[in-house]
């Protein structure tokens, strides 16, 4: 539209100009040649001109002088009246194209779609050669990413998901990314990227990862986050450490950082976010144990209609009335975090092999024994058995237990839970933040974009 403005606007005086023009020409125009000659050369009589007397007036000095003059004379206003009109047009048309950039430019620059975040993350990134842009997050050039991972060697995968892996990438500037790698050959694929680009384009937030940009090269779609640098609370709790890094408080950390990312999803954006995937290898950790959520892939937002989403997720994480009758809430995600909470109360996973044919949840084998005080310490994972206040223990395990309730109106808000959690965490962890210093230290919120 401003485009089209300033064509208008710089037509319009090339008109302006050419009837100024046309106007001045009509002036500068003398008296007809044969008016003066008359009065001077035709005879006063009635009687008939002589082919002499017309030879003679033809050839007369005056007369040529007279001539010369004002063809000189209509030479030189020609001459001015075109020099001032270039001059006037050339003038305007400069002027015009002058405030269309700044128009121009002062529009790009309000507009917030295309100003770049100067977060201390995105920042980093100014050496990358960005490409492009999509909202606020950079388009990174495929032979960037394919450098970075070492031609994606497989000595930098940090983990693999449904449509492929993770690898550690390390930039020029020395800045350490996570780039996932999807192949987007099935649409299914191809939804689930553009969903996740887009909400994690929008969600600023301490305990939710950070997306560092975006590749899409053929049919592989490449997804930039930061590095968390302890991996995901799966590869902790169930890889060949078995959570011995993992204490009792920084177990409660885990889970309080959790508590806070989902509250965000629920509460505080608008529309509201369920993430319909939580679970343990969805919580990343940096090198500090502080929790982030991460994959929105699957993450359902806005006017979508919970009641007809297939059914994704991921078994012994997935709420009942979900997998049963298909209904979606923010209870759900509710559930799967009570599922995380016993991960890390008694160090299972979530579905265990009973018999070659036969598995268990760790909702159902916990269940009767979280309610008995003389059972529950003895399923406590023996990496923190006997190392916290059985207050709290009995604390933790009944919150645990009413997140799983089969019955969705049985479960807490996760803004509940997350005040049950605080006290449960030292200072020094993170415990003292109450909800309303978490919710100031967010981003711009999701419905503002």
């Amino acid at each position: 539209m401003n485009l089209l403005l300033c064509r208008l606007f710089l037509l319009l005086p090339i008109w302006v100009c050419y009837f100024s023009l046309l106007s001045v020409l009509s002036d500068a125009r003398p008296e007809p040649w044969f008016s003066s000659i008359s009065e001077t050369v035709l005879p006063t009589g009635n009687g008939p001109i002589s082919s002499i007397d017309a030879t003679m007036a033809a050839l007369s000095p005056g007369v040529q002088v007279e001539r010369r003059e004002q063809h000189g004379n209509l030479d030189r206003k020609m001459l001015a009246a075109v020099i001032s009109s270039v001059s006037v047009l050339v003038a305007i048309i400069l002027s015009i194209f002058g405030l269309c950039v700044y128009h121009h430019k002062k529009w790009i620059n309000s507009d917030p779609k295309n100003i770049q975040s100067s977060g201390p993350v995105l920042g980093k990134l100014n050496s990358l050669r960005i490409t492009g842009k999509k909202g606020l997050v950079s388009v990174i050039e495929y032979q960037l990413l394919e450098a970075a991972t070492d031609n994606f060697r497989e000595s930098n995968v940090l983990g693999e998901g449904g449509f492929g892996c993770v690898y550690k990438a390390r930039f020029d500037d020395n800045l350490l990314a996570a780039v996932k790698r999807l192949d987007c050959s099935e649409q299914v694929a191809e939804k689930e990227f553009e969903n996740e680009v887009d909400l994690l384009n929008r969600i600023r937030h301490p305990n939710i990862i950070s997306l560092l940009g975006y590749c899409i090269h053929g049919e592989t779609r490449f997804i930039v986050y930061e590095l968390m640098h302890n991996g995901s609370l799966e590869t902790q709790l169930h890889g060949p450490s078995r959570g011995s890094a993992l204490t009792w408080h920084i177990r409660m950390k885990i889970a309080l950082d959790a508590a806070r990312g989902l509250e965000y999803l629920h509460e505080h954006c608008n529309p509201p976010v369920i993430h319909r995937d939580l679970k343990s290898s969805n919580i990343l950790l940096d090198s500090n144990f502080n929790a982030k959520i991460a994959d929105f892939g699957l993450a359902v937002g806005g006017a979508q209609n919970k009641n007809n989403i297939k059914l994704s997720g991921t078994l012994g994480y997935v709420a009942p009335e979900y997998l049963l009758d298909g209904k979606l809430t923010e209870k759900s995600d509710v559930y799967a975090f009570g599922v995380v909470l016993l991960e890390l109360l008694m160090g299972r996973k979530p579905v265990e092999k009973m018999a070659p044919s036969q598995r268990q949840s760790i909702v159902t084998w916990a269940m009767p024994q979280l309610t008995d005080r003389s059972k529950l310490p003895n399923i406590v994972d023996p990496v923190i058995r006997n190392t916290m206040d059985l207050k709290h223990l009995y604390q933790v395990a009944a919150v645990a237990v009413l997140c799983v309730q089969p019955e969705p109106s049985y479960r807490p808000l996760i803004t509940d839970v997350l005040h049950s959690l605080i006290p449960l965490v030292p200072v020094e962890l993170g415990g003292a933040l109450r909800l309303t210093e978490a919710a100031r230290s967010v981003g711009p919120n999701p419905s503002a974009n």
